[in-house]
């Protein structure tokens, strides 16, 4: 079972021993989409959304997921984070949310911001769902990592 970081000799799960990695800074950016109708993306829009502003709430829900990714992943590090943001670009046919997780640490954050990305789209799924049920969530992706023994990473 060499080479597989979350299995002992022995082939049983565990979380791995990052104790011997430095401490670095640390980014991670995902991304993600959630495709609807004319007609909810007009009403995210425009605030008419009966449960309230959508975007605002699926903000808040995103670095709320990124903060419990640890709750969430199994075999994942629990890390303190310097920072999460959540970020929106609204169109005519959807949404798409990025997020961006940052910690000073011996691991990095790429589950923390595709957490963050994939449960905001999730709420706005939960919050727009009376106007279209029919949205599609997708494309949810690493973007960049910095920091760590491995470097610097950006999707092509």
């Amino acid at each position: 079972m060499t080479g597989l970081t979350h299995l002992d000799a022995d082939g049983a799960a565990r979380m791995v021993d990052v104790s011997a990695k430095a401490v670095t800074a640390r980014e991670a950016v995902a991304s993600g989409r959630i495709d609807m109708s004319g007609d909810a993306a007009a009403a995210i829009a425009q605030g008419l959304v009966k449960k309230g502003d959508v975007l605002a709430v699926a903000r808040v829900a995103g670095i709320m997921a990124a903060k419990r990714t640890a709750d969430l992943i199994p075999l994942c590090h629990p890390i303190a984070l310097s920072a999460v943001t959540v970020d929106f670009d609204l169109d005519e046919s959807g949404v798409t949310a990025t997020a961006t997780a940052r910690t000073a640490g011996q691991t990095g954050v790429e589950m923390e911001a595709l957490t963050a990305a994939s449960i905001a789209l999730l709420t706005v799924y939960d919050m727009a769902k009376a106007l279209d049920k029919a949205m599609v969530i997708g494309n949810v992706r690493l973007i960049a990592k910095t920091g760590g023994k491995s470097g610097d990473w950006h999707a092509a």
